[in-house]
């Protein structure tokens, strides 16, 4: 971690018309990719920054969350704000993508077919580059999912762990990210749909086959089993809708409790 030194800022310049907490955006961008701000460094205090870069601390605040959203800095409660500094995959925040979603009425098959293209490259990618770490990562989510058949909640956690780790083994960290950006949403429906799940020995058997193709080294094989997988994960979310529907339909037709 590395303090910055003042005299690396100057004040934005605001175009005409513009918004200057648009200019504090881009004028932090233009430094990283200078080489002036890098990895694990921090920023000056906001009180100190805002001066340096001449706008208001409610306007610093608004390009910071910016840019905190789309992973470039991180705020550490009672530490300040820092350049991300991680080796795992960039994370994207799903915030924009949900927007659009409610705005242009995107579908669960849209979204699923997204997640296939991404996933099944990246489950080819694992196969010609995971090393035996990836494979003790994977091997252990896949035990987990067996462990817990019986407890929905917990085999979606070890389900969602397997996936990232097959991320992470494919070595691509653009893929990773917009991966998990669009397997977030998704997963925030299958989290209140997955209790009415009926058969999930199904789908840890369908995990086992792609962790086997990635192990042996066939990238055809685990991009064919991640496909085979998604669509059952398609059908399974599809199936399993319809019965909270008709609990929450059950609630409505029984109307408000009476006092």
């Amino acid at each position: 971690m590395t303090d910055l030194r003042e005299t690396r800022f100057r004040a934005v310049e605001v175009d005409k018309g513009g918004s200057s907490s648009e200019e504090v955006v881009q004028h932090l961008r233009e430094m990283i990719h200078r080489g002036e701000l890098q990895r694990g460094d921090r920023l000056p205090p906001e009180r100190d920054l805002a001066k340096l870069l001449g706008v208001s601390r409610p306007t610093l605040r608004a390009g910071i969350r910016s840019l905190a959203a789309h992973g470039v800095l991180q705020s550490r409660q009672g530490a300040g704000t820092f350049v991300v500094d991680n080796d795992g995959p960039p994370s994207l925040d799903s915030s924009p993508l949900r927007l659009m979603a409610a705005l242009h009425g995107f579908t669960s098959a849209e979204m699923f077919e997204a997640r296939r293209s991404i996933e099944m490259a990246m489950a080819g990618l694992a196969a010609e580059r995971a090393t035996g770490d990836n494979m003790a990562s994977m091997a252990e989510e896949l035990a987990g999912m067996y462990a817990s058949l019986d407890d929905p909640e917990q085999y979606l956690v070890h389900d969602m762990h397997f996936h990232q780790m097959v991320a992470v083994a494919s070595g691509n960290r653009i893929l990773t990210a917009l991966m998990n950006m669009v397997a977030t949403i998704l997963l925030d429906v299958r989290s209140k749909t997955v209790k009415h799940a009926k058969d999930l020995k199904e789908s840890a058997e369908m995990h086992r086959q792609i962790y086997r193709a990635i192990r042996n080294h066939n990238s055809e094989a685990a991009r064919s089993a991640m496909r085979d997988h998604l669509m059952l994960a398609q059908k399974a979310q599809e199936s399993e809708e319809p019965d909270q529907m008709s609990a929450d339909d059950s609630r409505t037709k029984e109307g408000p409790k009476k006092r």
